[in-house]
């Protein structure tokens, strides 16, 4: 039961990603990205070598301007230490109860598509 919920979660949370425009992932990636590397310890032009990657690109991608590519970000997932889902958590201050009540909001105020979410969670349940 736990599971289906977590992955209920997850759906809501992409669902939101999905419906927000390419910048602001943008920028919300690239501040996690920076907040993790500050985080870790790494300076840009260290975190840009590990990477393979300018120094100089890495920082477009915090500052919001550029956007990752599938290579970079496997290097960066290894790099920070960190899984996809913590880099594109972009709601990981909330506390669980603020998530159920937020996703309980957003089915009471017609916010989401409830069949689509009723399908998912019947496909994991």
């Amino acid at each position: 039961m736990y599971r289906a919920y977590e992955i209920l979660i997850k759906f809501y949370l992409f669902y939101k990603i999905k419906n927000m425009d390419k910048d602001n992932i943008k920028k919300l990636l690239g501040k996690k990205i920076k907040e993790l590397r500050i985080k870790r310890g790494f300076t840009q032009e260290q975190l840009s070598e590990k990477i393979g990657i300018g120094e100089r690109n890495l920082s477009k991608i915090e500052c919001g301007y550029n956007f990752i590519t599938a290579e970079t970000l496997s290097n960066l997932l290894t790099a920070l230490n960190v899984k996809a889902k913590d880099l594109f958590d972009f709601d990981y201050y909330k506390k669980e109860t603020d998530i159920k009540n937020e996703i309980i909001n957003a089915i009471e105020n017609d916010e989401v598509d409830i069949k689509t979410m009723y399908k998912f969670y019947i496909a994991i349940k």
